[in-house]
């Protein structure tokens, strides 16, 4: 798959991986609303509607695929839907490992013309990932894990196991916030110790998800949570946490034409984890999720503008 974006390669492919990225977690069809105008509550809006391959963590897989060999870990449906997805997953160069069963899960976005969305998830088969194959962490040197997945059992339980086993074997461990409302749904407190119990090298957050999780300012809880908190404030610079204490603040090239916020945050993880594997710096690995992250904010859902399997 060709570079996203003009650069992204650069930061991304510094030197000899270690190992492949695995991504566990959901894999959904994505129903994507565009607003052509504001929304005019209990009548009609004018907007365009798309389908497309979505889910935070086939986001990650497929927006990193370019970069680093890279498997996909999760459930969708033993349904047309399924099968759809997972064609469309594997035709952006990702391994795909799925388990079979229920129903496809389907989430419906809304954006406004602003560019922001309001997310209505049916997680569906996704959410009952369990019992995975062992083999399926074969040569991977870092699986990254969005909090999504830890919205409720038996998912959340199989994504720490397959952590602990992939640290057991020597591979890193990196998690997403992914979500203010997840996390407020799920306890701050019982997310925070989630998350200090999986023990990942890096935490990735937004500005609201680490006001909400107390990691804004660096300290005692971003600490406790990983060794590298990766805060990101939109157009703002990055913040890069390492060991409690802020470590870098890494500038965001502006961005031209954006339309659709949907999907950032894991293009973000896809580049700077990607660059990771390679050797990179925080520093250098924060530009390249910036660069990657820029590549969607054109399109409708998770998907970079030259990307191949935008739509179903």
């Amino acid at each position: 798959m060709p570079s996203p974006v003009d650069g992204v390669g650069a930061d991304a492919r510094q030197g000899r991986p270690t190992g492949r990225l695995a991504v566990a977690g959901d894999l959904v069809e994505d129903i994507v609303v565009w607003a052509s105008e504001p929304v005019h509550r209990a009548t009609d809006t004018a907007a365009r509607v798309f389908r497309a391959r979505g889910g935070s963590a086939a986001n990650v897989a497929a927006l990193a695929a370019g970069f680093v060999e890279t498997r996909f870990i999760g459930r969708v449906g033993a349904d047309a839907a399924g099968d759809a997805l997972v064609a469309a997953l594997s035709s952006s160069g990702v391994e795909v490992r799925t388990q079979r069963g229920g129903r496809t899960g389907t989430v419906v976005l809304l954006i406004d013309v602003d560019g922001e969305r309001t997310m209505y998830p049916d997680r569906g088969a996704s959410a009952e990932l369990e019992g995975v194959d062992a083999a399926w962490l074969d040569e991977v040197g870092l699986l990254h894990l969005p909090a999504y997945g830890f919205e409720r059992e038996p998912m959340r339980g199989e994504l720490a196991r397959l952590a602990a086993a992939a640290r057991a074997a020597g591979a890193e461990v990196s998690i997403d916030a992914s979500s203010t409302g997840l996390l407020e749904g799920l306890g701050v407190g019982f997310a925070l110790d989630l998350v200090r119990g999986i023990r990942p090298d890096v935490l990735f957050a937004n500005e609201d998800e680490a006001a909400l999780l107390g990691l804004t300012d660096g300290g005692r809880v971003a600490a406790s949570v990983a060794p590298t908190v990766v805060v990101k404030h939109g157009a703002l610079p990055t913040d890069v946490i390492v060991d409690g204490r802020l470590s870098a603040r890494v500038d965001v090239e502006p961005v031209t034409g954006i339309r659709d916020l949907t999907g950032a945050g894991d293009a973000f993880a896809a580049g700077f984890l990607a660059a990771r594997l390679h050797g990179a710096d925080a520093e250098t690995a924060c530009l390249a999720g910036h660069r990657s992250a820029a590549s969607v904010l054109g399109s409708p859902g998770a998907h970079a503008a030259a990307s191949s399997d935008s739509s179903m």
